[in-house]
């Protein structure tokens, strides 16, 4: 017979066993220019205690710095019925080291703490560079390339389209004749002019008979790009004459296009087909692509590493009035004419300081469904930053089907009918989504949070329009935001809806919409399925807060906080603002500022006592929206 102190002890054993935390296998995903991201694979810590605290110095500095912690995830589940899509996410701990310096060798130390316990390696440190932009070789060969018809003087070697410097290849079928083709570090030096094929004439002097497409396949490395480029003597065209696709790279590794028009196509580059072949190391940079219907994209889980920067994509989209596809209304649906302007899967991929106009979508993570087992097939280490993005006619940005580590930060985004920033879903997360400008959703689904996403942080955002989808949620934690509503009719400020009871709201800012009696609801978490009852609605911040435990340090405001910013027009949902009009500023002694709180990476440089809410500090220079040389001219007008 067992005494009942021994049974006690022997019943709880399993349970502390399954409390306490196991490390497994550590891993660093691809750097970008200014993030590290990291995972930690977990077994055990059933009660979701532990946790992994972040540390980091240059290598080389005696002072370490702190990070904010990983993200613990596990167990939520990612579904839609339609698309027979069915994920549970697995347990472990992910996240970001933010904000760095690029080309900077950085020494990252995480440690794992469980007050029942740890077992495995508990504490990992990792010696990670963070890439630097692109550059072409500087011993690379010169291929001078000029269009058809040209009639001056030209510089040797000389060639007649790209086709004739990139393979050597002729006219007609001796178009796959690639007996001299470019070499790793050449650098086709594309002269001013206007290129563009005559697919329908079989000797066609570019080399593109009958699809009118440059299909450029070979391998450049990193160091030494294949590159083509504007030679800086005029403006050099590539028209598509109306073709499919103009740019074929799915099957090239470490290409650079700079400093090129291009134009007239339905897809600029097609780098990569889900489930066929997918380009590595594509850099588009310094362009202006107008005209088409998708700028730059890749479905291929194994692309990696592009960096689409500095570029203006125009879409076909109609410019003086936001249509959306599903609510047409006196107008009309818009017509599909442009989809996105970049789209990607796969890992390590930069998007940033791009101006974005007159697209269904600006810029996309694939829909790509349940993440491939192989860990470097899945969508983690994608940074979507400093973009301006103008008129879209559906959502400004989706980080739908990003797995780990998607990072969307210091965007501003204006006119976009149906949402803002989507996750529909993310696999298990994080999806870090701050310091981001939103205006004018007259959805009022700031944030499209649907398809059951999983682990969303949200910081830091400065959003005039409504979050209401009611689609839950889980593992989604809410810091230093402003929503300020436009008074649309019957609609509240904001619908927390969460499928998990450990998602967390605080430090946020609200301005409630008038007229409105249910401003905040709330589905308190443990349904994925939630019935009628489940859902609470409150019409104050203090009632809210009273009920559930929520937004503690929450404060209501209004748009006296800005130095000088009026809400769109809730009864003109077709009307279209315009970036250079609004000011999103707050005023030095506003009650917005000096009531945030502390996030490390996230705003070190805050000014006073405490960091400010929403997406620009008072006190602090407004980010660089869009290209990083100056036009001088708004690019949408």
């Amino acid at each position: 017979m067992i005494a009942r102190p021994l049974l006690a002890l022997a019943l709880a054993a399993p349970l502390v066993a399954q409390n306490a935390v196991r490390a497994g296998r550590f891993v660093v995903e691809p750097a970008t220019l200014l993030n590290l991201g990291f995972e930690w694979e977990i077994s055990g810590d059933a009660n979701r205690n532990a946790a992994v605290d972040v540390r980091y110095r240059e290598t080389g500095a005696t002072v370490w710095k702190g990070a904010l912690p990983l993200l613990r995830m596990g167990g939520e589940r990612i579904f839609r019925a339609a698309e027979h899509l069915e994920y549970t996410v697995p347990d472990r701990f992910a996240g970001s080291i933010l904000d760095l310096k690029p080309d900077t060798e950085y020494e990252c130390s995480f440690t794992m703490r469980d007050p029942d316990g740890v077992s495995g390696q508990a504490a990992q440190v990792a010696k990670v560079r963070t890439r630097r932009e692109p550059q072409p070789a500087k011993d690379g060969r010169i291929l001078h390339v000029y269009p058809p018809g040209y009639r001056g003087q030209k510089q040797e070697p000389s060639f007649t389209g790209i086709m004739a410097a990139y393979y050597g290849s002729g006219l007609g079928d001796w178009n796959v004749v690639w007996e001299r083709k470019a070499q790793p570090g050449d650098i086709l030096l594309v002269h001013a002019g206007l290129y563009k094929a005559n697919r329908l004439d079989y000797v066609d002097a570019l080399a593109t008979p009958f699809d009118g497409t440059y299909q450029l396949s070979l391998k450049g490395t990193p160091d030494r790009p294949i590159v083509i480029k504007a030679a800086g003597d005029g403006e050099v065209i590539f028209d598509g004459a109306g073709g499919r696709t103009l740019f074929d790279v799915m099957g090239s590794e470490y290409h650079m296009f700079e400093g090129l028009t291009i134009r007239n196509a339905d897809i600029a580059f097609l780098a990569g087909q889900k489930g066929v072949a997918g380009a590595k190391g594509l850099t588009v940079r310094n362009c202006r692509i107008e005209d088409v219907g998708i700028g730059v994209v890749t479905e291929y889980a194994g692309s990696r590493d592009f960096f689409i920067m500095d570029n203006v994509f125009l879409g076909r989209l109609d410019r003086y009035r936001m249509i959306g596809w599903s609510n047409p209304g006196i107008y009309g649906a818009h017509p599909l004419l442009s989809y996105y302007a970049v789209k990607v899967y796969g890992s390590g991929h930069v998007i940033a300081y791009n101006d974005v106009a007159y697209f269904h979508d600006a810029i996309d993570v694939s829909t790509y469904g349940t993440p491939e087992s192989e860990q470097e097939l899945k969508a983690v280490a994608i940074d979507i930053y400093n973009n301006d993005i103008h008129l879209t006619g559906d959502d400004f940005i989706e980080t739908d089907g990003g797995v780990h580590n998607i990072r969307v930060m210091r965007n501003r985004c204006v006119n976009s009918p149906h949402g803002g920033i989507s996750a529909q879903p993310v696999f298990g997360g994080p999806a870090y989504i701050y310091r981001n400008v939103l205006y004018n959703v007259p959805s009022g689904v700031a944030f499209k949070f649907s398809a059951k996403p999983g682990g969303l942080l949200v910081y830091h955002n400065t959003v005039i329009a409504e979050h209401t989808i009611r689609d839950p949620h889980s593992n989604t934690h809410f810091r230093n935001n402003l929503f300020l509503g436009t008074d649309s009719p019957g609609r509240g400020i904001a619908v927390l809806a969460n499928a998990t009871a450990y998602s967390s709201y605080d430090y946020d800012g609200f301005r409630p919409n008038r007229a409105a009696r249910a401003q905040y609801t709330w589905l308190g978490g443990g349904s994925y399925q939630p019935a009628a009852g489940d859902w609470k609605s409150f019409a104050t911040l203090a009632e809210f807060r009273e009920a559930t435990g929520q937004e503690a340090h929450g404060i209501e405001v209004d748009y006296d906080i800005f130095e000088n910013l009026k809400p769109p027009d809730p009864s003109n949902r077709y009307a279209v603002y315009h970036a250079m009009d609004l000011n999103f500023r707050l005023k030095p002694d506003s009650k917005a500022v000096d009531a945030g709180v502390r996030l490390p990476t996230i705003n070190d440089d805050f000014v006073g006592k405490a960091p400010d809410l929403g997406a620009i500090e008072a006190g602090r220079p407004e980010p660089q929206y869009g290209p990083r040389r100056g036009t001088g001219m708004p690019f949408y007008r």
